[in-house]
């Protein structure tokens, strides 16, 4: 009897080890993106912006961010992605989302983040990851922030190789990388 005891409650432990494993993957869904510069993972926080993981998932299950580029360099800032052809062109992207920038995440070192425009609930598509902590990038009591939904959790010498990019003004815009730096693949790992 004892020996069905202790496998009983063996098999419930791993039961809910395993049920446990899966929520917390629900939770913080892992993004693997492989560029021209190589790859990064980075790990989403639903719990925290649901609303903004959502719509990114979203772009992920539709391949959106295959064949874009980081369009924006800015060395000891960020690096920005997720709008734009090898030959920037704009790409359609689905409605603007309502701004989570005051979910608690900060604009720290390797954290993601989603771009927008003047306007707080302006964000699509673009994102950015923080080469150095941008705390004037939070929200403040007077105004919105930009909503941090994710970190960088392997890859930071790519990050860093991609922000050491020379760049150029092309088309228009400014801090493009002279040599593109291509997003292959975007791709839910877990």
């Amino acid at each position: 009897m004892k020996k069905y005891l202790k496998k009983s409650i063996l098999i419930t432990l791993a039961f809910l080890l395993i049920i446990n494993e899966n929520i917390a993957s629900e939770n913080y869904p892992q993004i693997k993106i492989v560029t021209t510069s190589g790859s990064f993972i980075i790990e989403l926080d639903r719990n925290r912006a649901p609303l903004t993981v959502e719509n990114f998932l979203r772009y992920i299950e539709d391949d959106f961010f295959e064949n874009t580029v980081f369009h924006r360099v800015i060395q000891g800032f960020v690096i920005q992605g997720g709008g734009f052809t090898s030959d920037l062109e704009s790409k359609e992207t689905y409605p603007n989302i309502i701004n989570e920038s005051g979910n608690g995440l900060s604009n720290r070192r390797m954290t993601i983040a989603m771009a927008r425009e003047t306007d707080p609930h302006t964000a699509s598509s673009q994102f950015y990851i923080n080469l150095v902590d941008n705390f004037t990038l939070d929200p403040m009591a007077t105004r919105w922030g930009y909503a941090v939904f994710g970190e960088v959790i392997e890859g930071f010498n790519v990050i860093d190789m991609i922000a050491g990019s020379a760049t150029q003004s092309m088309n228009g815009m400014q801090d493009v990388p002279i040599s593109p730096v291509i997003v292959l693949e975007a791709s839910r790992i877990n």
